[in-house]
């Protein structure tokens, strides 16, 4: 029995809203489109071709998947960031549309500097830092963190995105792996901030995302108060930190500055109005 392009959406979309995703025939012509190598505009205008066996098994197989809670960015390998398109596996948290704003936080900090270092802790994807250093081609990045898979798939996004060549990367906890003798114009970081209460209630797309990517321990602090601590010792004078950080956090983050090593310029929302991302200076 052949099944065309627009049967074979309209199972997979029946499938997706039953097992409650939210955009199910988006996420399912996503799919259609990444077993087929074509783009969403194809899907639409050929929806009465036959889709060869083999395709149409492959995107059952990314619908159950799908179904189950595992993320569509997981499933086709990618996810679109602050302009550029970055490979993402299951060894990265996905990049998420409020990350955006540290980078433009950090752009504007950064746009007037000559030759700028940057320190990314966490990189992840490698998002952040290869965003910086794609829109400031007189800037340099060292990109940090305790994952080599990670690590692995940031040196590839940096190398499709044409900046590798300006992108140091250091497997390391934190700060830990940071020469005292280099002094960072930024250190940015997107760090886990997670409570362990929440991490009990994550919804079920985010329990498929590396653990260590979000735990931040108790309160969701722990990489936070480190970055506090011991970011001063690596950055120049006047030298800045941006970081983001999650819903509710933003009182207990203002009694933990130490006003004699920071200055605090801004805190900064998300589209949702929500606190989201932290502004200091080094005093």
């Amino acid at each position: 029995m052949t099944v065309s392009i627009r049967s074979a959406l309209a199972e997979g979309a029946g499938v997706l809203a039953t097992n409650g995703v939210t955009e199910p025939r988006l996420e399912a012509s996503s799919l259609l489109a990444h077993t087929t190598s074509r783009d969403r505009a194809f899907i639409i205008t050929h929806a009465d071709d036959v889709l060869p066996p083999a395709q149409l098994e492959t995107f059952r197989f990314l619908i159950a998947r799908r179904a189950a809670g595992e993320p569509l960015q997981y499933l086709t390998g990618h996810q679109e960031f602050f302009k550029l398109d970055f490979e993402v596996t299951p060894d990265v948290l996905i990049p998420r549309p409020e990350t955006e704003l540290v980078v433009e936080t950090s752009l504007g900090l950064l746009r007037d500097q000559h030759k700028p270092l940057i320190a990314d802790i966490g990189t992840g994807s490698g998002c952040i830092a290869v965003s910086l250093l794609h829109e400031l081609p007189n800037a340099k990045a060292v990109a940090t963190d305790t994952s080599t898979a990670a690590l692995e798939v940031a040196r590839r996004n940096a190398e499709r995105h044409g900046i590798s060549g300006r992108l140091t990367f250091i497997e390391s906890d934190c700060l830990e792996g940071l020469s005292g003798q280099q002094q960072f114009t930024l250190i940015v970081s997107n760090p886990p901030y997670v409570s362990d209460e929440e991490m009990q209630n994550l919804q079920r797309e985010v329990r498929f995302e590396p653990r260590a990517a979000l735990a931040g321990g108790p309160d969701g602090l722990s990489i936070i108060r480190r970055l506090l601590r011991g970011a001063p010792k690596f950055l120049r004078a006047g030298g800045h930190l941006v970081f983001e950080f999650g819903f509710g956090q933003e009182e207990l983050l203002r009694k933990l500055i130490d006003t004699e090593r920071w200055r605090l310029l801004e805190i900064q929302k998300d589209l949702q109005k929500i606190s989201r991302s932290m502004v200091l200076q080094k005093r």
